[in-house]
């Protein structure tokens, strides 16, 4: 005899679980550590500055 199973729940598992893989394939996609924010952001700060430093005045 087949397994009795409750429509409402399996469809909210299989939208749970596709969820889950698309915020999986999100992050592999977008997600960047903490550590690279901070790296770029120190990067791009050294950047500008050298930047400043070496403008001529009028």
């Amino acid at each position: 005899m087949a397994d009795i199973i409750n429509l409402r729940t399996a469809r909210k598992q299989k939208a749970r679980k596709a969820a889950e893989d698309k915020a999986a394939e999100n992050r592999a996609k977008f997600g960047r550590t903490q550590g690279e924010k901070k790296r770029d952001a120190k990067v791009k700060d050294l950047s500008a500055r050298h930047l400043d430093q070496t403008k001529l005045d009028d």
